[in-house]
């Protein structure tokens, strides 16, 4: 289909040349030059199966480990906002669309005294995002409880990958980034309210007493590197409290940067590349990246 017949035909379901950065915690980047958020997942299958093959698409959730770079995304940017539905079946096994918040799920379980999900509570994230990062939190990670998960590539095609076919490892999976997740299933185990609750204000407490929270940032990052804790290099190195404009290592925990009030993705990226290089100057290691920098520079 060309795209301008597209457009013509999706204008009251799109948006084009939208700002980007109200969609993610660190409230910066560009603009998306089409903006789509579908109502469910009929509408969702539909929308991808008629698109311009050539055109791409980026999926959001939260945007809460997420850097869009200051001249937005070319595309389709589709946000998942509103595919949050969560249900349970006879044998205890949670479904959850993608835009359902890892919190929403973790208290739904808790609801229905299913246990095995409270760390997800610690995750600022969707669950769409999630599955695609294998998120973890309190040493606890999606692999360890996801079953499979429904997912559409930029055809239309559907496609239902067991945990196994994902080949979740420490924060990446093995499939390709054109699978969109928008339906997952987890397992779950019986307990009684009150142990599950105790095990949620423990998780909450802490990250509120080792992480910055209620501020503009894109959560932890690096990632961990094998035997290593990324924000001790980063302490060791002298990063604790590093600016480049308005962007800042956090004094509360140094592998979160911070947006102070107006900096750029750019000057976050460069803060995130003056860190990796100061820590490796001083012990030899290369942090990667677990924030997703997308977009055009």
């Amino acid at each position: 289909m060309d795209i301008e017949i597209f457009k013509k035909k999706y204008i009251t379901n799109i948006k084009l040349d939208q700002k980007l950065a109200k969609f993610t915690w660190f409230g910066v980047g560009g603009n998306a030059e089409i903006l789509f958020t579908p109502e469910d997942e009929k509408s969702l299958i539909e929308f991808l199966k008629n698109k311009p093959q050539e055109y791409k698409v980026f999926a959001i959730g939260a945007g809460s480990n997420l850097l869009i770079r200051d001249k937005g995304i070319n595309g389709i940017v589709l946000v998942t906002k509103k595919l949050k539905k969560i249900s349970i079946d006879n044998n205890g096994i949670i479904s959850a669309q993608a835009g359902a918040t890892d919190a929403e799920v973790a208290r739904f379980a808790r609801d229905y005294e299913r246990a095995g999900l409270e760390f997800l509570l610690g995750i600022p994230g969707t669950i769409g995002g999630g599955i695609k990062m294998n998120s973890g939190a309190f040493g606890s990670e999606f692999k360890d409880i996801l079953i499979d998960v429904t997912a559409i590539n930029n055809s239309g095609k559907l496609k239902v990958f067991s945990n196994h076919e994902l080949k979740m490892d420490y924060r990446k999976i093995g499939v390709s980034d054109e699978w969109i997740f928008y339906k997952a299933r987890f397992r779950s185990w019986c307990d009684n309210t009150k142990n599950i609750e105790n095990k949620m204000k423990k998780i909450l407490n802490l990250r509120k007493t080792t992480q910055p929270t209620g501020i503009k940032t894109g959560g932890s990052t690096f990632k961990n590197p094998i035997g290593h804790k990324a924000w001790k290099l980063i302490d060791k190195a002298g990063c604790r409290g590093l600016k480049i404009g308005d962007a800042i290592i956090s004094d509360k925990h140094c592998n979160f940067i911070i947006n102070l009030k107006n900096s750029s993705a750019q000057q976050i990226e460069e803060l995130g590349k003056k860190v990796r290089l100061k820590v490796f100057e001083t012990s030899g290691i290369k942090l990667n990246w677990e924030i997703q920098r997308v977009g055009i520079k």
